[in-house]
């Protein structure tokens, strides 16, 4: 067995910014960018922008139009499956998983329960079939609601059972999202969504899923907590590696490592991976960074939606800003500086604020 790669923050930073493609050394196309990727996150949250889109800014820069994202998922090139938009030849990684729903080996106990609740609402599951199959794709308000037995949670889903079937559909691989229109999900048969690829077995469809998971992150733990959609994990993806003064099992790709490095400053999504596995982003960038639109006002340090600010292989603050497009402006109510700015540094910064004004058509509004 080899002996696993020693690596310093450093070089553990600029792995990850690299893999992020978030280097001086833009893509220029988007979709092989989210192939890379492998997704982007869908979000309604419309601050600044929606987050899929300053995701592809961020890398592609001006050159970049959400437009391209909306044809993109009206020709079904991209697909939104657990409101991760992803590349349409990726749902073959998918439906074996969706065909052993819901799960394999010994089910837990909130896998049976589940299971249980689908099966007493079977007919109602048919009738939704049915209904698609002839005239499908449909919002959720035509979608007929024959539900026996209601949900029931303690959270917002409570009651909100034919949606919660759909939930489970979709996981079934039974319906997929085929398109929104002004924000409403139309809902069809996956079959007529998703395309006819050989559908990948789920051992292999998992490994696969983990190998290209490392390459778009660069480095990652080899085991982490279960989060919703998409694993911060990657298994045995890679190759071993130690962080100096970080603990845990980690893996690096290794095509990654030792390539030369070129920073510049970036204007991050909250829901950016570079920063979505907030334990990650604190243990290698050393960033004290949480998302506070769930905060009362009072309680909030950045500011509700906050963008994370990269500079070279650093996250080095957070803007708090945002776009009033009846007024023409980009609102900036405040850059937190975290440590001391070069001058070099600020002026960088502050041309990327530019630059995403230009982007939005605004104008910006400093404090």
């Amino acid at each position: 067995m080899a002996a696993p790669h020693q690596l310093s923050r450093r070089d553990t930073r600029r792995i990850a910014v690299a893999a992020q493609r978030l280097t001086a050394d833009r893509p220029t196309e988007l979709l092989p960018l989210i192939r890379h990727l492998t997704f982007v996150q869908y979000d309604i949250t419309k601050v600044v922008a929606p987050s899929a889109d300053l995701v592809a800014w961020s890398r592609l820069g001006s050159s970049y139009s959400p437009e391209e994202m909306r044809e993109a998922l009206d020709e079904q090139r991209l697909l939104e499956l657990d409101s991760q938009i992803r590349p349409a030849e990726d749902l073959r990684l998918y439906r074996a998983e969706m065909a052993a729903w819901p799960g394999t080996g010994e089910l837990l106990d909130w896998q049976v329960g589940i299971a249980a609740w689908v099966e007493a609402n079977d007919a109602c599951r048919l009738d939704i079939l049915d209904r698609l199959r002839g005239d499908g794709p449909l919002p959720l308000s035509e979608l007929p609601d024959t539900i026996m037995r209601p949900w029931r949670s303690s959270g917002w889903t409570n009651n909100k059972s034919v949606q919660k079937l759909l939930t489970f559909m979709v996981a079934r691989g039974e319906v997929a999202l085929s398109a929104r229109e002004g924000g409403e999900k139309l809902w069809d048969l996956a079959g007529r969504v998703y395309p006819d690829d050989p559908v990948v077995p789920l051992a292999e469809a998992k490994a696969e899923r983990g190998r290209r998971r490392l390459t778009s992150l660069g480095i990652a733990r080899a085991r982490a907590a279960v989060t919703p959609a998409e694993p911060n994990d990657v298994g045995d993806a890679g190759e071993a590696a130690v962080i100096e003064g970080v603990r845990g099992r980690w893996r690096v790709d290794p095509a990654w490592l030792g390539q030369p490095f070129r920073g510049r400053a970036v204007l991050l999504s909250p829901l950016d991976r570079l920063v979505y596995d907030r334990k990650r982003m604190a243990e290698i960038f050393e960033f004290d960074y949480q998302l506070e639109m769930y905060k009362p006002a009072h309680q909030r340090r950045w500011g509700y939606w906050a963008l994370p600010v990269l500079y070279g292989d650093r996250l080095v603050g957070k803007l708090d800003a945002t776009a009033d497009h009846p007024a023409g402006e980009l609102i900036v109510h405040a850059l937190h500086e975290d440590g001391d700015w070069s001058a070099t540094q600020r002026a960088a910064v502050h041309d990327e604020i530019e630059a995403l004004a230009d982007w939005l058509g605004l104008a910006v509004v400093l404090p």
